[in-house]
C-alpha cells in the first residue's frame, strides 16, 4: 500500500463520503481532511496491520472485510465495502487497533483517517457524529439478524444430532443428555420413572434372510410402532443396533408393563413390506420393564431393564419381563 495521493490535492469534496453526506460546503471539514493521504492498494493487496485506531473510506474500488481476525478463528463472514463506505469506525471509538483483515478486491483508492482526526471530525460537524449514529445502528440490526439465523441453523443441526437418521427417534447422544436429568428429577421431586428396553427378536436372521435393506425397514417400522403407542410425555431411543428403548416419566412399575405388553402386541402386527402385506411376526421384539428405584442413578435403571430383557428372551422371547423385585 502506497500514498498517491492526499484528499485536498486529489479534488474530492466531503459529500462523497458517506458518513459526511449531507455536510454542505463545510469549510472547516473541508481543511481537516486535506492532509489526510489516499492510499493505493492493488488487487489483492491487504491493509497492513497497524497498532493505531484508523478509519478507512474507499474512493474508489472494493475492499473484502473479515472480522474476528484476533482469535485467528473467524466465522468465514465476509463483508463488502463500495466506494463512499467505510471500515473501522468501531476501533476509532474504541480507541482499539483494527482487528478486521481488509483486502483489496480489486485495483482500489483508500482514504485514511487517523483516529484523533476523526474525533476533531465529530467536533466540527454534528453531521458525522448523525451518520455515524445510523451506521453503527444498521450494522448493529444486521449482525443481530444474522445472529438469530446462526441460532436457528445451530438449533436445527442440535436437533438432526439428537435424532437416529434410520428411524427418526432419539439416539445415544440424547440419552446421555436427558436421562440423568430425568433420573435426578424423579428423585427430587419422588414421582416414578421407568424405562423399557427392547431388542428386536432374531434381528440377523431377519437381515439375512432379507436383505440390509429390508432390516432398515423393519427397524423403522419398530420406531413407528413406538412412536405412535406413546404419550407426549413419553420418549422413544434407538439405543443401538436392533436396541431400542422407551423412557416413561411419572409412570409406576405396574403401567410400564402394561405399556411394554401394548408395544409387544404391536410390534407382532406392524408390516415391514406394505406391498406385500408381510407382518412382523419373525422380527417380534422382547421388552425389559425396569422402574427407578431409590439411590439407583441412570446407568443402575439401564442395568435393571436390560437384565429384564435378557430374562424375556430366556423365557423365549416375543414377550414381556419385569426387573426382579430388590434388583
Amino acid at each position: 500500500m502506497k500514498q498517491i495521493s492526499t484528499f485536498g490535492s486529489a479534488g474530492y469534496q466531503p459529500g462523497d463520503l458517506q458518513l459526511l453526506r449531507d455536510a454542505g460546503d463545510d469549510a472547516a471539514v473541508a481543511r481537516l481532511l486535506a492532509p489526510c493521504p489516499i492510499m493505493r492498494l492493488n488487487a489483492g493487496q491487504a491493509v497492513a496491520e497497524s497498532n493505531q485506531a484508523r478509519l478507512y473510506i474507499v474512493l474508489r474500488g472494493a475492499l473484502a472485510v473479515e472480522t474476528d481476525t484476533s482469535t485467528g478463528m473467524t466465522d468465514g463472514t465476509v463483508s463488502k465495502v463500495l466506494p463512499g463506505e467505510s471500515v473501522g469506525e468501531q476501533s476509532v471509538l474504541d480507541e482499539e487497533a483494527n482487528l478486521a483483515s481488509i483486502t483489496a478486491l480489486e485495483d482500489s483508492d483508500i482514504l485514511v483517517i487517523e483516529a484523533h482526526l476523526v474525533w476533531q471530525l465529530i467536533d466540527e460537524s454534528n453531521v458525522l457524529a448523525r451518520n455515524l449514529l445510523r451506521l453503527l445502528s444498521f450494522r448493529i440490526r444486521a449482525a443481530n439478524a444474522q445472529l438469530r439465523r446462526r441460532q436457528k441453523v445451530g438449533e436445527f443441526y442440535r436437533q438432526m444430532s439428537m435424532n437416529d437418521a434410520l428411524t427418526g427417534l432419539y439416539n445415544r447422544a440424547w440419552l446421555n443428555d436427558v436421562l440423568p436429568r430425568l433420573t435426578t428429577t424423579a428423585h427430587s421431586t419422588g414421582a416414578p420413572l421407568a424405562l423399557i428396553m427392547i431388542d428386536l427378536d432374531h434381528f440377523k436372521r431377519f437381515n439375512d434372510s432379507h436383505g440390509h435393506l429390508a432390516g432398515d425397514q423393519a427397524l423403522r417400522a419398530a420406531a413407528q410402532v413406538l412412536s405412535g403407542a406413546l404419550r407426549p410425555t413419553d420418549f422413544a431411543v434407538r439405543y443401538g443396533g436392533e436396541e431400542m428403548m422407551v423412557l416413561l416419566p411419572d409412570t409406576s412399575g405396574p403401567m410400564a408393563v402394561a405399556v411394554a405388553e401394548r408395544l409387544c402386541e404391536r410390534m407382532q402386527q406392524a408390516q415391514v413390506f406394505a406391498d406385500m402385506r408381510l407382518p412382523l411376526p419373525h422380527i417380534t421384539a422382547s421388552f425389559g420393564v425396569a422402574t427407578l428405584e431409590a439411590r439407583q442413578n441412570e446407568q443402575d435403571l439401564i442395568a435393571s431393564a436390560d437384565a429384564a430383557l435378557y430374562r424375556a428372551k430366556e423365557l423365549g422371547r416375543n414377550q414381556v419381563a419385569q426387573q426382579a423385585a430388590g434388583s
